[in-house]
């Protein structure tokens, strides 16, 4: 095995395969896994790591690009496994990995109890003493490699992105969109993610610029897997975010309040990614369906919050 080899790990997410993706790094008997899935997703990492040939014993880091459950929500489990494993986390995110109470609470009032058991199950949290904060632009060393993370703020706000130096590529989480492998067939396409709550349009892009001014070759977005093609997929995600502040303003401008701000920002989402699919020569009717559907529910409630938020903000100013 290379230094540079990454080892995408299919968690089988919600049971649909390439939905999201943990990854695997080697390097001189050291191991990383950036992202965990749920904890119902840890022993398929755990035999990654053994079919690399490597035990639990050998895992330096676990590194969570942000909190969020289908990301992150694995770490306290995938941590009690792996003994020597520090968590790298964002300042924002490292309070929520040890005490996972109000995260677990937000996401349960977004999906409701029941749907949350079913895609999350037990959240456990990890140790303080096991959690190392990342600053910007900070590194770590695993075996002949260095990883540089980098805040990226725009889907959440407790958000960063690893850049890896033996590979020439960054691990973006969602800062860089979701890019599903079965909408690639007609080229690149890649859906900007402003799902809930912290959806900040200048700030997402902001990222997307800095993902391709590391000079990487390829992402890695959790969503899913290897892409290479960063100038269209950054063309496109760029234009969706135009499209969803003018949304936004739209909503402040016409005061928009309770159903009728949510109706506006869903349809509004649905359009947005319907008009994408439409250019590519996609079936539209994946907008409503499958695993496009749920990026159009939680981008519509996304936008919904940033103009409550901004509201907010001005009511108190």
């Amino acid at each position: 095995m290379s230094t540079a080899d990454v080892i995408t790990i299919d968690t089988l997410y919600t049971g649909v395969p390439k939905v999201a993706a943990a990854y695997l790094l080697v390097d001189d008997g050291q191991a990383a896994f950036i992202e965990t899935n749920t904890s119902a997703c840890v022993p398929t990492l755990l035999q990654a790591l053994a079919d690399a040939g490597l035990t639990p014993d050998a895992v330096k880091y676990v590194i969570i690009t942000h909190i969020h459950l289908d990301h992150a929500g694995g770490a306290g489990t995938l941590m009690a496994a792996c003994p020597n494993a520090v968590l790298l986390a964002h300042p924002k995110a490292a309070p929520h990995a040890i005490d996972p109470a109000r995260i677990i609470a937000g996401a349960t009032a977004v999906y409701g109890q029941e749907a949350f058991d079913e895609l999350y199950g037990v959240i456990e949290p990890v140790p303080a003493d096991r959690v190392r904060i990342m600053a910007d632009d900070e590194t770590v060393t695993l075996g002949g490699r260095t990883l540089t993370f980098l805040h990226t703020r725009g889907h959440a706000n407790h958000h960063f992105c690893v850049y890896d130096d033996a590979s020439n590529s960054v691990f973006t989480g969602d800062s860089f969109g979701v890019l599903y492998p079965h909408m690639q067939g007609n080229g690149t396409l890649a859906l900007a993610s402003t799902s809930p709550t912290d959806f900040d349009g200048p700030a997402a892009h902001a990222s997307l610029d800095r993902i391709v001014a590391t000079g990487a070759k390829t992402v890695y977005p959790t969503h899913f897997g290897a892409h290479t093609d960063l100038t269209t997929a950054l063309s496109q995600m760029h234009a969706q975010l135009t499209d969803y502040e003018a949304v936004v303003q739209h909503a402040l401008d016409n005061d928009l309040h309770d159903d009728a701000l949510d109706a506006y920002c869903s349809r509004r989402a649905r359009e947005i990614i319907e008009a994408q699919l439409r250019a590519l020569g996609h079936d539209v009717a994946e907008a409503a369906t499958g695993i496009v559907a749920t990026d159009v529910d939680l981008n519509g409630q996304g936008i919904a919050f940033a103009v409550r938020k901004i509201r907010f903000k001005r009511s108190r100013a």
